[in-house]
């Protein structure tokens, strides 16, 4: 019998493989090995084949688009609602199938090669960012238990280091010198980790015309110059500037009930990293817009005066989001309105 759809539940080792034809029948039902897996599908005539967004997932299916097939990709918990009872693979790889044939289903586009490498410098850049952070908090507070306290900011850290780094000063005891110097020099190798990374991003922004576009945002910088037009893929996929901010989860979560409709806050659907530089951007410019000039700054100013900062950072960080959203589907780079600027 011909195969016309299948679901396949990623693992380590061991694939689950949930295949039907076009009347709906269970053709095949098994499990598979990875070494397995390339070529079952490889002697498979081209069919639909249905996986979960999860690790592994956009190599699966760049290997398997390569033999013929349809690949879509699913965010995992849409497909938990086709997953009839229990946990296990075939389960999981039946719902998959199922899922992945809805015409309402949301498919997540497979990444390249590129886009995947990109991604891995940002993910990289945060763990280090986390470690860096995490060793300076450590460093702190062993200082401060012999009385050495250090205030918020690059230049008191640097004066902590040298006094740990001076072997003369007698407010830093022996024993516990011996314990943090490693930790200056791990801070040092994560500082040096962290720039080599940006230089990395800032030159593969130099190459990139949606990067460069982006970057004449108020509020975008070079990370999320590179990290937007990367995790967005194809930006037409998007209807409008509101859908992209709700793919990031910075739009009012609904809820409706016996009609009536309440806004409560945001969804904090999508990508994270994406919305935690967004806020952290709106942030800067929130900083700014008391002394700035221009109708960004006149429309936070007022927003300001009614809304706290993180409310307003949020308001404007899906703002960028939409206006980003513009830049990218016209492929202009960003301008003042002109009856904005009159207005402002």
């Amino acid at each position: 019998m011909k195969i016309s759809t299948i679901g396949l539940d990623l693992a380590k080792n061991v694939f689950a493989v949930h295949g039907i034809d076009l009347e709906g029948r269970v053709v095949v039902k098994r499990n598979l090995r990875r070494a397995q897996v390339l070529s079952f599908f490889g002697k498979l005539e081209p069919c639909l084949v249905g996986m979960e967004a999860s690790a592994g997932s956009h190599y699966w299916a760049r290997e398997l688009t390569q033999h013929g097939h349809d690949v879509r990709l699913m965010p995992a918990s849409y497909v938990k609602a086709y997953v009839k009872r229990g946990k296990t693979d075939a389960g999981d790889a039946e719902a998959i199938c199922e899922a992945v044939q809805r015409p309402t289903m949301r498919f997540v586009p497979a990444k390249t090669v590129e886009q995947q490498g990109l991604q891995t410098l940002h993910r990289s850049r945060s763990l280090l960012l986390r470690q860096r952070t995490q060793t300076i908090n450590v460093l702190r507070a062993l200082c401060a238990e012999f009385g050495v306290i250090a205030a918020k900011g690059r230049l008191p850290l640097d004066e902590l280091i040298e006094l740990v780094a001076t072997e003369d000063d007698a407010r830093i005891p022996t024993e516990a010198r011996v314990a943090l110097t490693p930790m200056l020099s791990l801070l040092d190798l994560l500082s040096r980790s962290i720039a080599a990374l940006d230089r990395q991003i800032a030159l593969r922004n130099k190459g990139s015309a949606d990067s460069q576009r982006l970057l004449t945002i108020p509020g975008i910088g070079p990370l999320l110059a590179s990290a937007l037009p990367n995790s967005i893929g194809d930006v037409k996929r998007f209807a409008s500037g509101r859908d992209l901010a709700a793919w990031i989860g910075l739009t009012p979560r609904p809820h409706s009930s016996g009609g009536k409709s309440k806004l409560g806050h945001i969804s904090k659907q999508g990508n994270d990293y994406l919305r935690r530089l967004l806020v952290q951007g709106a942030m800067s410019l929130i900083r700014v817009a008391r002394v700035s000039k221009g109708p960004v700054a006149a429309w936070l100013r007022e927003l300001l005066a009614r809304k706290p900062a993180r409310v307003a950072a949020i308001a404007l960080a899906n703002k960028i989001a939409r206006i980003a959203w513009a830049v990218l589907t016209r492929g202009e780079v960003y301008r003042v309105h002109i009856n904005a600027a009159k207005a402002a």
